[in-house]
């Protein structure tokens, strides 16, 4: 009798750790994909800093590079919350759907932005004329605006699953403290920006949450492909999914 019984709660058990598995390694190597668009600084060198670049000549192919290594950036960020739904809901629903709605509103920044910079390089190819320098200007300042999302969005991100993996041990707590510390950093940035301070102390001080934050989501990307999961960690929040199921029940 007893014996049957372990053999059924291990076989129970079994799947549920193949499919955090799962989760863990295919939210580990998107969060890694989501560093890709880390050149764009350089690839968009020339289109950000030119202010003649929509009625010059020449190749636009670093940028339409940088596009579609922000694309795919906007599509992992996605991938990585819907990834980890199905474990870290357990530990809160609201939270990670949180998660999923703040990695797609990120996403829309990011689209809105490539969006902005093509629209120079169509009208470049197009052969405008110099009436259209007002346009690329407007353009530009509409990506610099944009980008104020992807600079907001992450600390959103990471406060939400920060908490998450913090409250539910799935993986060392050092991880998601490094998230939730530089977040509140990374906000105070985006409104320091938004009074139009670009330099100085302030400014230094505030982004320095950038840090941290590239830090945890790094190191999440590495743990989540080679570890996983803590084994601890998913049976309890299964044990307590189970719990909560019988309590809705009676």
């Amino acid at each position: 009798m007893n014996s049957n019984s372990k053999t059924s709660v291990s076989g129970e058990g079994r799947p549920a750790m193949t499919a955090s598995r799962k989760a863990s390694l295919a939210g580990g190597v998107l969060y890694l994909l989501t560093f890709v668009s880390i050149p764009i600084g350089f690839l968009y060198m020339s289109i950000l800093n030119d202010p003649n670049y929509i009625i010059g000549s020449g190749t636009d192919t670093a940028v339409i590079i940088g596009g579609i290594l922000e694309i795919i950036v906007a599509l992992a960020g996605i991938g990585t919350a819907v990834a980890l739904y199905p474990v870290v809901k357990r530990q809160n629903e609201a939270m990670a759907l949180g998660f999923i709605g703040s990695r797609v509103m990120e996403a829309g920044t990011i689209f809105a932005d490539v969006v902005c910079l093509l629209a120079i390089v169509t009208l470049r190819r197009t052969g405008v004329g110099a009436e259209a320098l007002l346009i690329g200007k407007m353009l530009v300042v509409l990506y610099g605006l944009f980008r104020l999302g992807q600079n907001l969005m992450p600390a959103v991100n990471d406060l939400l699953l920060g908490s998450l993996l913090y409250q539910s041990r799935l993986v060392p707590r050092i991880l998601p403290l490094l998230g939730i510390i530089g977040a509140p950093f990374l906000i105070a940035n985006t409104i320091v920006f938004m009074f139009g301070i670009t330099s100085g102390p302030l400014y230094l001080l505030t982004g320095i949450g950038v840090l941290p934050i590239a830090l945890f989501e790094f190191s999440l990307g590495v743990r989540l492909t080679v570890k996983g999961f803590n084994s601890s960690a998913i049976t309890a929040l299964y044990k307590k999914a189970q719990t909560n199921e019988l309590i809705s029940a009676a």
